[in-house]
């Protein structure tokens, strides 16, 4: 069997297994409670952060741990199929119109 043939029959698998570390969310918090985040709340806001969201963070990521890693693997597919994607996709028309409406004033002369 050539190198061909064995990636083209291994792209039908299934999607690998997302790996669930905790070690992201325990960097936040502790970032969190450093005097470089809490300064910068504090000049942003006026208040100093809690932290209350990167406990919740912590909290969740540890009670997925001690589920079952097939119980874990559909909790994070829906997890990523509910986020929201950053960008809006336009077909060509709409991009065209919505680029004249904001831009379209460039193109006239200022003359």
């Amino acid at each position: 069997m050539s190198l061909e043939n064995e990636s083209s029959s291994n792209s039908t698998v299934t999607k690998p297994n997302r790996k669930l570390s905790c070690a992201t969310c325990f960097d936040a918090m502790w970032f969190c409670y450093s005097p470089v985040h809490q300064m910068q709340q504090y000049y942003r806001l006026g208040v100093l952060d809690n932290c209350s969201d990167k406990w919740r963070a912590m909290v969740d990521c540890l009670m997925l741990k001690t589920k079952p890693n097939s119980q874990v693997q559909e909790v994070l597919e829906t997890r990523e199929k509910s986020k929201s994607h950053i960008w809006t996709f336009r077909t060509p028309e709409e991009a065209s119109y919505k680029w004249k409406e904001l831009y379209g004033h460039l193109d006239e002369p200022e003359w």
